[in-house]
């Protein structure tokens, strides 16, 4: 009976003791915080946007999203027809700025100096005008040569050129606030397009009037259709 009241005491004792280091580790309020942890709602975690994808144009390829964030390969057959349109392009720029060739031009020139010549043995003022690419296809002036701007007025005035079917064509002719320059303007552009001016073409300018001019071309391109220019320039008797 001794023997089962000492195991009983021992056991008890040993029990407080348990308790004791429990309570100094705080192990209870321990678990007690995971238990109140693992019963909270785990918050959803905000996803990474998804980058939107642009929408394929026409003709393009739709890439898959396995291989879009890879780098873009070369595309070879764009590549191959683009220079087959540089080749192309090179060609057209080619024939367009070739021009005539020296004896071509020179022989242009020629003709309308001839003009030119019998013009003056008539006593009527006139120049002559060589077309470069730029101011025969873009450009919207042609500047006059600084020895005929003594012929013509020190102020802007309207003027009319009579091309070699007698059809009128009016602009503006400019002075500039010196005096040394002269220019056709507003209606020179209409004039060089309506007429199919090419580079090295030799024009002839015969003032016959205070604000009008009559016009002669002289084509440099051998293959243009024949000049129909003024034969009935009369001598002067």
């Amino acid at each position: 009976m001794a023997e089962s009241n000492s195991y009983e005491e021992q056991r008890r004792r040993q029990i407080e003791e348990n308790r004791r280091k429990l309570e100094e580790l705080r192990l209870h309020h321990l678990s007690a915080a995971v238990r109140e942890a693992a019963a909270r709602p785990k918050p959803k975690p905000n996803p990474k946007p998804r980058p939107k994808r642009k929408a394929p144009g026409p003709g393009e390829l739709r890439r898959s999203g396995r291989v879009a964030g890879l780098p873009e390969q070369p595309n070879y057959l764009k590549g191959a027809q683009q220079r087959d349109d540089q080749g192309v392009y090179a060609a057209y720029d080619a024939r367009i700025w070739k021009g005539p060739t020296d004896e071509e031009r020179a022989a242009a020139v020629a003709k309308a100096e001839e003009l030119q010549r019998r013009i003056h043995r008539i006593r009527r003022p006139a120049f002559v005008k060589t077309m470069t690419h730029v101011c025969a296809s873009r450009a919207k002036q042609m500047m006059i040569p600084k020895h005929f701007i003594e012929h013509l007025p020190a102020h802007d005035e309207a003027v009319v050129l009579v091309d070699e079917a007698d059809d009128e064509f009016h602009m503006m002719c400019n002075a500039s606030k010196e005096g040394r320059h002269c220019y056709l303007s507003k209606g020179w552009r209409e004039f060089a397009v309506h007429h199919d001016l090419e580079n090295g073409d030799c024009l002839v300018f015969q003032l016959i009037d205070s604000a009008k001019f009559k016009v002669y071309i002289f084509r440099a391109n051998p293959d243009y259709e024949s000049d129909q220019t003024s034969d009935d320039s009369e001598d002067e008797q």
